[in-house]
């Protein structure tokens, strides 16, 4: 098997997460958090939409990690973003780090809003 060490070039991948915490570029962050390439600040949860749309035009998507289940994004939140033109796919919040720091490494325009597991 061939392994290939990831190289974000700048970007900041997230490193681990735990119990009300996320680990970002080897930085801890407490709380639900939004994380881009560039870097982290709070977040609000599910009704700091503002946050959110304040991406538009810098990410193609959004992801939105649940906590540690997935559930259904509130309907307000789903239509600001889609109404904007911004991508968002919610998942539970493991697999959103996880796909976060795959297409980070690609290069892709995205950003992750986390609710802790």
């Amino acid at each position: 098997m061939r392994l290939n060490e990831i190289s974000y070039e700048g970007a900041r991948p997230i490193d681990g997460y735990g119990p009300g915490f996320f680990r970002v570029a080897g930085q801890v962050h407490e709380g639900a958090a939004l994380v881009t390439a560039t870097g982290v600040a709070r977040w609000g949860g599910m009704t700091d939409v503002e946050a959110l749309l304040a991406l538009k035009g810098e990410v193609d998507v959004i992801f939105v990690g649940t906590g540690p289940a997935i559930t259904p994004l509130p309907k307000a939140l789903r239509e600001a973003l889609e109404e904007a033109g911004v991508g968002v796919e919610p998942m539970d919040t493991p697999a959103a780090c996880r796909t976060y720091n795959v297409l980070l490494a690609e290069g892709r325009r995205i950003a992750v809003a986390l609710i802790p597991v």
